[in-house]
């Protein structure tokens, strides 16, 4: 029994966590809610003050080594990035207007709750303040890594390489081991708030569509990169498996990352690549967010019978493919940052908008899962273009690559 635990899988320990959360929320007295919400406070207080860490190690030595090319392969993610999310949120637009005319028909507006309302408090915090913003180690890594590429500082070269053997450690042997009792945690206090109840009675049509319509995008996004990089579509959408479930218990690109790149290895995308382009998608690939708060949003206009133009709808998608980098890889970031747009783009008052944050924030993770396993598709892609050899890490170094 103890040896079939031990082997078993991250995704299946992900899975068992996601089950009992749920399951222990119906009958769970309040002092092991409150144990289990101060547990998933102090680890998630942990990884706000490691993700910025994390990014500036892994990205700093990736772009590093990767010389005069890093705006290059730089330019070609973002790239890859932004035009997946602008392509969901359009596609997001194009089933709004197809489906809910007979899907949301006679259906009318209900009123916002307090979403922090009956919120289980835990026994005790501890602040841990992030050393910089998510956004600042991007550009902090980024710019140094260009300057000890273009000064040849082989000393501060070596050191950002075990600056990120260290953090690699760290995830492996703190941050992966923990994860299972973190999602736990929150499913468990999810469940015994009550509040997810308001968001399944209300938007349960739309969340459903939404759920349906993220793996539309994940199976879309394979396909094209399975065809660019050669790879079998649907093996590479396995390998990643675990981090869209990950993600669900997290809500957050960012706290993802370690299992996002060790998914992304088994991809075939060598050590290098991986190292550079998850962590950096985990900022500004947002894909499934966009499609969740541009189905949310325009069933909000549906059913309230606001006109709707072309142009609005356009000039609200691309803005907010633009706007969402400002709030990256933290939960419910991307409603937050989506708050002026709603406004000033469709028109939104402050009992939509905060319609649109309840809707949001109680089902946040469906769209981060999204964003991360898209990741994955955007590394093999960007692997494919490298050649599997950017900074001298080539293709045969990745981990159990999936076969075409």
């Amino acid at each position: 029994m103890k040896s079939a635990l031990r082997r078993l899988p991250l995704l299946g320990w992900i899975v068992i966590a996601i089950i009992l959360g749920i399951i222990f929320s119906f009958f769970a007295p309040d002092w092991f809610g409150r144990t289990a919400a101060t547990f998933t406070g102090l680890f998630g207080n942990f990884l706000g003050f490691f993700v910025p860490v994390l990014i500036f190690a892994l990205i700093t030595p990736a772009i590093a080594n990767l010389g005069e090319g890093a705006g290059k392969w730089f330019a070609q993610t973002a790239g890859l990035a932004y035009v997946s999310t602008i392509l969901s949120g359009l596609l997001a637009w194009v089933i709004s207007q197809t489906v809910y005319p007979w899907l949301l028909k006679g259906q009318s507006m209900v009123e916002a709750p307090d979403i922090e309302k009956g919120g289980l408090a835990p026994y005790f915090t501890v602040e841990m303040p992030a050393p910089m913003e998510v956004m600042a180690a991007l550009l902090l890594a980024f710019t140094v890594g260009i300057a000890i590429a273009n000064i040849g500082a082989k000393t501060l070269k070596a050191g950002a390489n075990e600056l990120r053997d260290v953090i690699m450690k760290v995830i492996q042997a703190f941050v992966i081991p923990l994860l299972p009792f973190y999602i736990f945690g929150v499913f468990l206090t999810m469940g015994m708030n009550g509040n997810l109840k308001f968001v399944l009675v209300a938007f349960a049509k739309v969340l459903i569509l939404a759920t349906i319509m993220t793996w539309v995008v994940l199976v879309l996004q394979y396909i094209v990169a399975g065809v660019v990089a050669g790879r079998n579509p649907f093996k590479a959408l396995k390998n990643m498996l675990p981090a869209y479930f990950t993600a669900l218990g997290t809500a957050s690109s960012a706290a993802t990352i370690p299992v996002t790149y060790k998914c992304t290895r088994k991809n075939g995308v060598s050590e290098s690549v991986a190292g550079f382009v998850v962590p950096l998608c985990a900022t500004v690939h947002l894909s499934g967010s966009m499609m969740k708060i541009g189905l949310f949003a325009f069933s909000i206009m549906f059913m309230t019978n606001s006109p709707l133009t072309p142009g609005a709808a356009l000039g609200f998608i691309f803005l907010l493919g633009i706007m969402m980098v400002a709030a990256p890889g933290v939960p419910g970031g991307a409603i937050m940052a989506a708050v002026g747009l709603l406004e000033t783009q469709l028109g939104f008052d402050k009992s939509q908008v905060a319609l649109m944050i309840a809707a949001y924030v109680a089902i946040d993770s469906f769209g981060t899962a999204c964003n991360v396993t898209g990741d994955g598709a955007i590394a093999m892609m960007i692997n494919r273009f490298a050649k599997g050899e950017l900074g001298g890490v080539k293709q045969e170094e990745a981990e159990q690559p999936a076969s075409a």
